[in-house]
């Protein structure tokens, strides 16, 4: 179905002058933006900066991937249902910016790429989607529901860990993704894995694929981090991932080793998509 419901809320601008620089501003520096849905295209969007006075611009596409250089006309593509918060920052002379939001809802979830997760934004109730283990003698996850995330602290070459049945395709593409954060690990990992061996408590869990993760020794996750972790990731088998026989496999997301820092590693927003 391609009539796609949009909802767009404007939320306001508020320009700012910064004094350093060639004591040189924008007069006429917008933040304003357009949003309209792609013809043909279910759940992707087209996003269309005012370029008045516009030397450069950031885009927060409201799915946690938070603000990057982008362009003045852009595209935006929401598998999942829901409201996104799309802010623009105008860049103008002499350090000159000007910010503006719209709230973007989507009606209906892509049929091929919505998230096969549940559970994955760590809300009220949704604890009783994922089985929690331990390795050893590792500490086990916890949900924060007040701030919607999942939190982990090891020590001693420990682990804790959560999974989730999904039922995935033999040969079809599927990209695993959360947003992730931590204070910086040490001699540790946050590890992704897809398999369909089912997990033992207190049995460590290293089978089938792993598409990503987080790994001090191979150099990420030993310092301050917050982001996306396909972005973060320098370790894993690839992703997007295929798997081989269509059925029942474990989505798997372990954290342990020596220390993982003073506020251990917090991760939300998981979601397991199939690729277009």
């Amino acid at each position: 179905m391609l009539g796609i419901l949009a909802t767009v809320t404007y939320m306001g601008c508020q320009p700012q002058t910064i004094t350093i620089g060639n004591g040189l501003t924008s007069s006429n520096l917008a933040a304003s933006f357009t949003v309209t849905p792609v013809t043909g295209k279910l759940n992707y969007y087209a996003l269309k900066a005012n370029e008045a006075g516009l030397l450069g611009l950031k885009w927060d596409k409201g799915d946690g991937g938070g603000s990057s250089a982008g362009k003045a006309v852009d595209t935006v593509f929401y598998p999942d249902a829901g409201q996104y918060t799309i802010t623009l920052t105008a860049i103008g002379i002499g350090g000159t910016t000007a910010t503006s939001s719209q709230n973007v809802t989507v009606a209906t979830s892509d049929p091929l790429s919505g998230n096969l997760v549940k559970g994955g934004k760590f809300g009220t109730g949704d604890d009783a989607f994922w089985q929690h283990f331990i390795v050893g003698t590792g500490n086990q996850m916890v949900i924060n529901t007040s701030t919607g995330y999942m939190t982990s602290n090891q020590t001693g070459f420990q682990a804790g860990a959560i999974a989730q049945t999904l039922t995935l395709t033999a040969g079809k593409k599927y990209m695993v993704d959360m947003i992730v954060k931590g204070s910086g690990m040490t001699n540790s990992w946050f590890e992704v894995w897809v398999d369909t061996k089912a997990p033992v408590n207190g049995q460590d869990y290293n089978t089938g694929k792993k598409p990503i993760s987080l790994n001090t020794y191979a150099g990420c996750g030993g310092s301050s981090f917050n982001g996306k972790l396909s972005a973060l990731s320098c370790a894993g088998d690839g992703n997007p991932f295929t798997v081989p026989t269509t059925g029942t496999y474990y989505l798997v997301i372990k954290n342990g080793g020596d220390n993982t820092g003073v506020t251990g590693v917090s991760f939300t927003n998981v979601t397991l998509r199939g690729v277009q």
